[in-house]
């Protein structure tokens, strides 16, 4: 039985039930004991009357009877001088006091009695399945409404059973609606002292999970920050072996594509350890998109001249409430992105639409796309479509997009992707809703402009 609610009610009732079955029979037997004892109370009653009646000596004429009790009278020399109309001429008992006789086609309860004033013997008798079935309709009487009460005494056990197990249901609840991220310790109020201990192996999983997480972090932010002083100093190396070894040396062409890979894989980790809610201040405010856009393609315009691409910014202003710092690393991600894999020569165009629902923010290309299949999976951090052999031949780290995606998240906008203008490219949308909610922060990290740190 895997619902616990069910268990009990089955269990509450079933318990409830056997204690009612024994008390029933029980308390049967009893009553059928004193049922007996009171028609035999009845039977001495009777007898002692008939005893003490006065008769002829001979020809007393039957007395009427029902067919449940019969009689019969003896004088002093053992003749029958009185009867009831169906009793027997025989003797009905043969035992003196009360015992069991079959006469008439029934079983008897028969009473034989001696009067020692005046000699006369009394026989009486009556039908034990009518004394039987009597006792049995009082007592069923006293039963019955037991049985009928139980449906009613199971809706209220299962009433009674719901409002306690309702701690239960509000702990699945919290559980429920909980964030991935969010490993804040549960709070159900006052909750019972049975559930406490489940609670408390919660918060303590939750605890250890957000430590181990916070370990996590910080190693990678700190591995990241702390490559950034080798990967300098492999540059300014490199930038000498350039001027020893000359501009096209195969060897040293190699190296510096790499130590830029690595370089642009630190920083995506540096960025993607800064837009987590924990270390960076949730400074919403109303900006333009419009106006970030602008001032990030002017930043990153020389890319786009050598690659002799076309840039164009269109639609309106599009305020949103969000963060300046976080938006600005979302959009440059994903104009550097068309840029770094659309070809050369080719165009990229930011779109920005106020809709009914919100802001939309699109940036399309006339690149080589990404195929239906992958669109979701290129938000996975690491996750390049092709691998490392990209057809556009260009290296990456395979985070840009899933920093995005978290500051998309960041700021309850959802992001998506399809088919750029006219069937060709890549198209990469971001809608922001109406009355963006502020972020909740647990630290804060002083942070100016984007990509800098202080």
């Amino acid at each position: 039985m895997n619902s616990l609610r069910r268990f009990l009610l089955v269990s509450v009732l079933s318990a409830l039930m056997l204690l009612n079955f024994i008390a029933a029979l029980h308390g049967y037997r009893s009553s059928m004991a004193e049922a007996e004892n009171l028609f035999d109370q009845k039977l001495a009653s009777m007898a002692l009357q008939l005893s003490s009646v006065p008769l002829r000596t001979s020809n007393n004429a039957p007395a009427p009877d029902d067919d449940n009790m019969v009689f019969q009278l003896f004088n002093a020399e053992g003749k029958l001088v009185w009867h009831s109309v169906h009793a027997p001429d025989q003797y009905i008992a043969a035992n003196e006091g009360f015992s069991e006789n079959n006469f008439n086609g029934y079983r008897w309860r028969t009473l034989s009695y001696f009067n020692f004033v005046n000699g006369h013997r009394i026989m009486i008798a009556e039908r034990l399945d009518l004394r039987y079935r009597l006792a049995e309709s009082v007592i069923l009487e006293s039963i019955v409404p037991v049985i009928v009460v139980l449906p009613v005494a199971g809706l209220l056990i299962w009433l009674i059973i719901g409002h306690g197990l309702k701690s239960l249901a509000v702990l699945a609840g919290i559980l429920r609606r909980k964030a991935a991220d969010d490993l804040s310790a549960v709070d159900v109020g006052h909750a019972p002292g049975e559930l406490m201990p489940v609670i408390e192996s919660v918060n303590s999983l939750l605890r250890r999970l957000n430590a181990s997480f916070e370990r996590e972090r910080r190693f990678s932010a700190d591995a990241a920050h702390e490559l950034r002083t080798p990967i300098s100093a492999i540059k300014i190396h490199l930038h000498n072996l350039r001027d020893e070894y000359g501009d096209d040396n195969e060897s040293v062409l190699s190296l510096e594509h790499d130590v830029d890979r690595l370089a642009h894989l630190v920083e995506q980790m540096l960025l993607l350890h800064r837009t987590t809610p924990d270390h960076y201040p949730a400074k919403f405010e109303r900006l333009s998109l419009a106006a970030l856009s602008r001032e990030i393609i002017a930043d990153r315009y020389p890319d786009f001249v050598a690659k002799d691409q076309t840039i164009e910014l269109h639609g309106v202003d599009g305020e949103v409430n969000g963060d300046r710092f976080a938006l600005g690393i979302l959009i440059q991600n994903l104009i550097s992105n068309a840029s770094k894999y659309t070809q050369r020569g080719g165009s990229i165009k930011v779109d920005i639409e106020v809709l009914q629902a919100g802001t939309r923010l699109r940036v399309v290309d006339n690149g080589p796309g990404i195929p239906a299949d992958v669109q979701t999976r290129v938000f996975e951090r690491f996750y390049r479509a092709g691998g490392d052999r990209h057809n556009s031949g260009v290296s990456g780290c395979g985070l840009g997009l899933s920093i995005a995606e978290h500051i998309a998240e960041l700021h309850s906008a959802s992001i998506s992707m399809t088919v750029g203008d006219n069937g060709c490219g890549l198209a990469v949308i971001v809608d922001f809703p109406i009355g963006t909610p502020a972020i909740k922060t647990q630290k804060s990290l002083t942070l100016g402009r984007y990509g800098e740190r202080k």
